[in-house]
């Protein structure tokens, strides 16, 4: 494989989709057909069922801020690890009550980029129980 720019094509997806305006229509451009997240445990797979997966958790945020904190690459850029925070007020995040509380998440994402630059997979982990437990207490 080529030498490629997979940070340029992961901060490319942050700036499009999560950063403001957030943008999920971008994710047709920007990751393959079979393209598969897996989140909390849970594989979505396929472009159609990720775009819909970012829409309904966006959805769950008012005031949504995207901040990648820090992003880079194997030797050919087709691994790219990338740390990153949100923040934001509760609209019903993780099937809460939408009570406005403050929102603050932070994650870790591993992709894989095809040498074309597309995003073929991503892992996320994150502070979810942390957040869940405080927005429940």
């Amino acid at each position: 494989m080529a030498v490629q720019h997979g940070v340029r094509a992961v901060e490319n997806f942050w700036a499009e989709v999560w950063q403001s305006p957030q943008n999920p229509q971008a994710i047709d451009e920007l990751v393959v057909d079979d393209f598969v997240i897996v989140t909390g445990g849970q594989a979505i797979r396929g472009r159609d069922a990720f775009k819909e997966w970012v829409l309904n958790f966006q959805a769950t945020v008012e005031d949504l801020e995207f901040i990648p904190i820090e992003t880079f690459q194997n030797e050919d850029g087709s691994r790219v690890a990338s740390l990153w925070e949100m923040t934001g007020r509760n609209r019903g995040i993780m099937g809460t009550e939408p009570d406005g509380q403050p929102i603050h998440l932070t994650g870790t994402a591993v992709w894989n980029v095809r040498a074309d630059g597309l995003l073929e997979s991503n892992r996320v982990e994150r502070n979810a129980w942390e957040l869940y437990r405080r927005l429940t207490a």
